[in-house]
């Protein structure tokens, strides 16, 4: 559709987009979640797999299927939002009413702010790293892009998920590289003494990690 909007800083909020100011492509839908994936917050989260005591070909496998399947649903929420130009939150009064709405967007709430919590605590610490400043510092300079970011909005949200996928793919070519070179990688994808425990763990880590994009991918 055609884009009548000019400005570069985004100027809607959660009020209906008009059907002149939709535009995007699918490419641009991929790049955005594949930049918001390819980052710290998820490779902890994947790595807890192991940290909880599975092996890694079968957390591997738990961890696609997961993939998967919560990107399914996720995918269901994200059609709605060409159809009715709303937030997911906010066309969720239609299922709960204008007053039941407000518990999950209470709790979409509070689980967002974990989220946040732990993004900027774990990018702190990685700018800490890199730059040698303190991690209160990075913390604060993450939080101070972020918004920078969120209030320029749209445009430059697409751009930067265009620009981190890049990274990232690059980033993540040159990681399988260093770790196809170990020889004990072969050794430890032949270990596989299945858990459906620790099986079931990855799956449910990664399809919540999915799911959770619900409330917002509309």
């Amino acid at each position: 559709m055609k884009n009548n909007n000019t400005t570069y800083i985004e100027t809607r909020s959660i009020e209906p987009i008009p059907d002149g100011e939709r535009h995007g492509s699918i490419f641009s839908q991929f790049t955005l979640w594949l930049g918001a994936n390819l980052q710290i917050t998820a490779m902890v989260t994947g790595a807890l797999t192991i940290v909880f005591g599975g092996d890694v070909f079968w957390s591997l496998a738990g961890l696609m299927l997961g993939q998967i399947a919560g990107g399914i649903v996720m995918a269901l929420h994200a059609a709605q939002g060409p159809q009715l130009g709303i937030p997911q939150m906010i066309s969720s009064r239609v299922q709960f009413g204008v007053y039941g709405a407000c518990l999950p967007i209470l709790l979409v709430c509070l689980m967002y702010l974990g989220f946040i919590a732990t993004g900027a605590v774990l990018s702190g610490q990685a700018i800490s790293a890199v730059f040698h400043t303190t991690e209160t510092s990075g913390i604060l300079l993450f939080a101070a892009a972020t918004l920078v970011i969120a209030y320029v909005g749209y445009r430059l949200i697409h751009l930067l998920g265009k620009l981190a996928s890049l990274v990232g793919i690059i980033a993540f070519i040159y990681l399988l590289w260093k770790i196809s070179s170990f020889p004990a990688i072969g050794d430890l994808l032949s270990i596989r003494p299945f858990s459906w425990s620790t099986f079931l763990t990855a799956t449910g880590l990664a399809a919540s990690w999915q799911i959770t994009f619900g409330p917002y991918v509309a």
